[in-house]
């Protein structure tokens, strides 16, 4: 038989199982497209049949397969459109298995692979999840949620992914941060000559949607943008329905990003999390040790000196990154000959110490100045405008500006989703009642020597 008669007899044992509703709404117009490896290929009319489908009629599709065909075959459900698009970019590969796609085309760093990230048990899970995504997209791990203080290694691994799939695959990969993604859906906005905006849509279809593998970083950034949401939350349907590949990182789990719509959310809990910690003693040793290959000065370091810098500096990796550059621009500028204890502490005397002052995160911040001014955290992040909330939350998104390297925007959201005018009305508000003012200064002045 051939496969269009398969498929008719298919359809009329299909037709006496179920009602006419359910066969008219979910099998008339399907149709065989192709047997191959084991693999039957049906046409769908529209996304919502291949979810549907795999979700509600896969057994008895495979049990009445069975009986027309005698033999047992996995289904792929498919659009005619996927069709011809995989017909255009097969003719337009000269080398069939060798990937079309690119690093640069994929805006992934070509440095960030897997085997220059340092693996210890604060990031062994996160490491292993992220092998197996890139050994099998879209079938492993879907969505894969990486989540994780800043500097601790969330980018590495989602570029490392990204480089493995176009190294071993002609998977189409993007990387893009969530801020791009917003940029791009903007662009909508935009009109051509004609005074359309046809071709910015096909655009941003094309670049969202024809793709095999999506890695956003950031996406907590979506927060305060509902149209973003919105569009992100489709392109997230269509890549999922069609087995496609999404890996998304966060600065903390799905369950905590309050300002993100519920059911982008709910995604993100579909697949897999992962939390990445910082780095414990024996990783942010290896860490130094592995950063000081091909370094001129290395065999000058001591012991000592990686002792120090791995217990005084524990938050990230990028501290750690940055107190070795320091010590080597200090012995290169100076001609040390040996860089040993007293060389390292005097190297990074100042950049300790505002290194110290960074680990001030916002929520100590909050919690330090709600206790203060006896009212709770939860007041600061309200929208309550009484002069005993909206004060202290100006003197919080203050100190949280002055003592740590977080944006305006960032700042907004950890107080409740405020926007980044209001917070820079508020440091300058206090700012200039630092000015006018001994007392609040006093107090300002006490409340950042209590932080530090």
């Amino acid at each position: 038989m051939d496969k269009d008669t398969i498929w008719q007899n298919f359809l009329n044992i299909i037709r006496s199982k179920l009602t006419s509703l359910p066969f008219d709404t979910w099998f008339k117009g399907t149709k065989l497209y192709e047997l191959d490896n084991g693999i039957a290929k049906v046409i769908v009319p529209m996304h919502v049949h291949k979810k549907h489908l795999n979700d509600n009629y896969i057994d008895l599709i495979v049990e009445t397969f069975n009986e027309v065909t005698g033999t047992n075959f996995e289904f792929q459900f498919i659009l005619e459109e996927e069709i011809n698009v995989k017909k255009k970019q097969i003719s337009n590969n000269d080398n069939i298995g060798v990937p079309y796609n690119d690093p640069i085309q994929a805006n992934l760093n070509t440095k960030y692979i897997f085997d220059n990230f340092i693996v210890g048990e604060s990031n062994f899970f996160a490491h292993a999840a992220a092998v197996s995504v890139a050994e099998n997209p879209g079938k492993a791990y879907n969505p894969l949620f990486i989540y994780g203080n800043s500097g601790l290694g969330k980018t590495h691994l989602m570029h490392a992914i990204g480089n493995y799939i176009v190294k071993n695959t002609n998977k189409k990969v993007l990387y893009v941060t969530s801020e791009k993604f917003v940029s791009d859906f903007l662009n909508l906005t935009k009109r051509d000559s004609n005074g359309t905006n046809y071709d910015y849509i096909e655009y941003f279809k094309d670049k969202y949607r024809n793709i095999d593998v999506l890695i956003i970083d950031d996406i907590q950034m979506l927060s305060g943008a509902p149209a973003s949401q919105q569009e992100f939350f489709h392109t997230f349907n269509d890549l999922y329905d069609d087995n496609k590949q999404i890996i998304i990182s966060s600065d903390r789990s799905p369950d905590d990003l309050k300002l993100l719509e519920e059911r982008l959310v709910t995604r993100f809990n579909w697949g897999l999390k992962v939390n990445i910690y910082p780095p414990d003693y024996e990783l942010r040793i290896n860490i130094l040790k592995k950063k000081m290959i091909n370094r001129d000065l290395s065999k000058t370091i001591t012991n000592d000196v990686l002792e120090y810098v791995a217990n005084n500096f524990q938050a990230d990796v990028r501290q750690l990154e940055g107190a070795l550059t320091r010590i080597y621009a200090y012995a290169t500028m100076f001609n040390v000959p040996k860089i040993n204890l007293d060389v390292a502490i005097e190297a990074l005397k100042d950049y300790l110490n505002k290194s110290l002052s960074l680990k001030n995160d916002i929520h100590r911040i909050q919690k330090t100045v709600a206790e203060f001014y006896k009212v709770r955290v939860d007041d600061l992040k309200s929208n309550r405008r009484t002069y005993e909330i909206s004060y202290p939350r100006q003197v919080a998104m203050y100190l949280s500006r002055k003592l740590t390297d977080e944006s305006f925007i960032k700042i907004g959201m950890e107080f409740g989703g405020k926007n980044h005018s209001t917070v820079i009305h508020a440091c300058d508000k206090i700012e200039r009642d630092i000015k006018c003012n001994k007392e609040i200064k006093n107090m300002i002045d006490n409340l950042i020597q209590q932080l530090k």
